[in-house]
């Protein structure tokens, strides 16, 4: 009897059953990189505008009317958009206390935050950062 060259249908089932097992877990490590690598660029966004902040404030003796002001006086060429969101509206600023030695001076931001929902990878959301 003369048997015929090519794979049976159990090998084929198993080579497909590893290729979707490979698929999976290149796709899980995928997301996970992903998500990493907006969390790096959400914390350095974050680093540099309250880097810039910092920066008016030491120069100009009082805090940023807008975020746009750090823009406009130089201190960043943009204002990023928010890696989550993909949106430049949604940051979260906080405005500074009124200055009780003088009650006349301004309040500006202070500090800024996400303002994108969820947790991040090391469990605190993202609006904490």
């Amino acid at each position: 009897m003369r048997r015929c060259k090519g794979f049976t249908l159990i090998e084929l089932l198993v080579v497909m059953a590893i290729v979707v097992l490979l698929a999976g877990v290149g796709m899980t490590l995928y997301g996970t990189s992903v998500t990493r690598a907006k969390e790096a660029a959400l914390s350095e966004d974050l680093f540099q505008m309250r880097k810039a902040i910092d920066e008016y404030y030491a120069d100009k003796q009082k805090y940023p009317s807008s975020l746009d002001a750090l823009v406009s006086d130089k201190y960043l060429r943009e204002i990023k958009a928010d890696p989550f969101t993909l949106s430049v509206e949604t940051w979260q600023t906080t405005m500074s206390e009124p200055d009780a030695a003088n009650p006349s001076a301004e309040t500006g931001i202070y500090n800024v935050k996400s303002g994108a929902p969820g947790t991040g990878s090391d469990g605190r959301p993202y609006s904490e950062w």
